[in-house]
């Protein structure tokens, strides 16, 4: 029998969501809950994951002990060479979902220097563990800011070396709008004035009952996406966890209302889903080290099916299309920053967009059969699909793929420590930061826990950046 709230509930809604642009993050446990999530259902979180002073998948091993101790404070080493073992022993088993799927996943992970609940140390063994799964590239690291244990925001919270409740903490910082610039690319600015979305509470006990979880959750949806088809196209989805000690029970919705998603989830037409824990739960702690279940990191893991539940019931919406995929793709024209990509046409169709990868190309709808794309970096190869956009804004089904390769001599991108690059000679030391050669451009502090990409633009001349 399904937990009935003590009030009225809605039932989570079913809409139009671009399955390939779900992603997660969290704070402290739920930063740990972040990465099981993103590890152990790969296949779904395949395009990112951010994380707030979390640590390696399993890192407790099903143990207390290890978990206040080296998961957080770091007392004894962390094994991160048997963590990955397990990881893929187990995809290898089908407890989690195959570890390829992180090959093109984007990370965000964030520790503050004032944090002495997760330390700093403990998200440095996390950046190592991600090292055996996601390609260095696509890991952007943040720890020099002197924050506490704590969600970081640029205008709401305490001070921000502070390490208490409600754990939002004002560093002049916008760390949700970081996340979720890295795991989505560049997004439209936020939204700085009243929410046109709406705040919805729903009904958990229709995916569980129990097992440390709250009778109802919360999500955003914005305005642009509450109906079947919005225009565009599909929206995403931005799983959000919070911490220990914050769930509504705890501090209300502080952190569902405060930490910054909101805003630019209103203008990216990014749905976000807020779960909450219960008062049954450990310390209001998402299960990252069995309290709840011993299957607590596998898909298995009651709070694990739950949240992925609820992930597939928001993507369960139809497009109202009927298009037909467009046919006949193929790309041609190339230049040292070009493609021309052309398809048949679909009949009924008001339009195209057309996708390098996963991302649109096109900002407005394409009216004919052709598309040049541009911007590209030289000497890359690119891959696309196109599909119809009917009158109403909704997408048909996608095309099938082609490929093509822009002229020219590709960029070389390198990754490391910012003290690393000075002794490769491709950066220098002022003042304690690094300074990139030939743009000059400041890559932060100069030490060995620094992490920059920098891309190579000519002889000896290097930029901030990263290569396709």
């Amino acid at each position: 029998m399904l937990h009935t709230p003590a009030h009225a509930a809605s039932a989570l809604p079913a809409l139009v969501l671009d399955k390939t642009q779900t992603t997660v993050s969290g704070l402290s446990a739920g930063g740990f809950m972040a990465v099981q999530l993103h590890v152990a259902y790969s296949a779904t979180f395949a395009k990112g994951a951010g994380v707030v002073a979390g640590g390696p998948f399993y890192c407790a091993e099903g143990s207390v002990v290890n978990a206040t101790g080296r998961c957080m404070t770091r007392s004894t080493s962390i094994p991160v060479a048997n963590l990955v073992s397990t990881t893929k022993s187990w995809a290898s088993s089908g407890f989690i979902d195959p570890v390829a799927n992180l090959q093109g996943s984007k990370v965000y992970l964030f520790s503050g220097t004032a944090d002495n609940t997760v330390k700093p140390a403990v998200m440095n063994d996390l950046k190592t563990y991600y090292a055996s799964f996601v390609p260095a590239a696509n890991v952007v690291v943040k720890n020099n800011l002197a924050a506490g244990h704590a969600m970081v925001t640029d205008d709401t919270g305490a001070s921000c070396g502070t390490t208490a409740s409600p754990y939002i903490n004002n560093c002049g910082f916008d760390l949700a709008g970081a996340m979720l610039q890295q795991l989505y690319g560049t997004l439209n600015p936020r939204n700085n004035g009243a929410l046109g979305g709406s705040f919805i509470e729903y009904d958990q006990g229709a995916f569980i009952t129990g097992h440390g979880m709250a009778a109802t959750g919360w999500a955003y949806v914005p305005a642009a996406c509450s109906t079947g088809s919005p225009a565009g196209g599909a929206c995403k989805l931005h799983v959000v966890l919070h911490g220990c000690k914050q769930n509504a029970a705890d501090i209300g919705t502080q952190y569902v209302r405060n930490t910054g998603y909101n805003r630019w989830a209103d203008t990216n037409k990014i749905v976000l889903l807020y779960p909450q824990t219960g008062t049954g739960a450990t310390n209001s702690c998402w299960d990252w080290w069995g309290y709840d279940s011993a299957n607590y990191s596998k898909k298995s893991g009651p709070q694990m099916a739950a949240i992925k539940a609820m992930v597939d019931r928001l993507g369960s919406g139809t497009p109202p299309a009927n298009l037909a995929a467009p046919t006949g793709v193929a790309t041609s024209g190339a230049t040292a920053s070009s493609l021309v990509i052309s398809w048949g046409t679909v009949s009924g169709a008001a339009g195209y967009n057309v996708y390098r990868a996963a991302t649109r190309a096109n900002s407005t709808l394409v009216a004919g059969s052709s598309y040049t794309d541009s911007g590209l970096a030289s000497g890359s190869t690119y891959s696309y699909t196109v599909r119809a956009v009917d009158a109403n804004g909704a997408e048909g089904p996608a095309s099938a793929s082609a490929t093509g390769s822009t002229t020219g001599t590709a960029a070389v991108c390198f990754t490391a420590s910012n003290y690393a690059h000075t002794t490769a000679g491709r950066a220098t030391q002022s003042g304690g930061y690094a300074i990139a050669n030939g743009s000059g451009q400041n890559m932060g502090l100069w030490n060995t826990f620094t992490t920059t990409t920098l891309k190579q633009t000519g002889p000896n001349y290097y930029v901030i950046g990263t290569c396709p």
